[in-house]
């Protein structure tokens, strides 16, 4: 837990990653099962619901990171894809508009981007820091 709190941009990167590879890793996951079940659309709930994991631990990483960014446009870039992010994973769920996967791995990837941008080149070393810029 010590390390998501001095280094959320880090958490959140790994999750955004993951969620990635959870994706990537789903159509997989159903040409397997084909082979081996009866029910071939049926994944695990467990597996259906990952991304929902992901999608928290990314809000807590970008909530953080947003307190100590020096830039805010990065903070408006993560909430903005963390928000599309999860609008894709709801509509996904709910099947309100069909978007092509790529649409998803492309929000994903680049919220995995802007945490490492904002670890590499935006980070605060104390709070004057931040207070400063963001008034500007």
């Amino acid at each position: 837990m010590n390390i998501s709190i001095r280094k959320p941009d880090t958490i959140g990167a790994i999750a955004s990653t993951l969620c990635v590879i959870h994706c990537l890793l789903t159509p997989v996951l159903f040409a397997v099962q084909s082979y081996t079940a009866v029910h071939s659309d049926a994944a695990p709930i467990w597996w259906k619901n990952l991304d929902f994991i992901f999608i928290s631990i990314s809000f807590f990483a970008i909530n953080r990171s947003t307190k100590n960014s020096s830039k805010k446009s990065i903070q408006y870039a993560l909430w903005g894809c963390w928000g599309a992010l999860l609008f894709l994973i709801i509509n996904e769920k709910m099947e309100w508009l069909h978007l092509g996967e790529l649409v998803t791995y492309a929000v994903a990837l680049s919220l995995a981007v802007l945490h490492l941008y904002n670890l590499n080149y935006c980070q605060c070393d104390n709070e004057d820091c931040c207070s400063q810029e963001l008034k500007d």
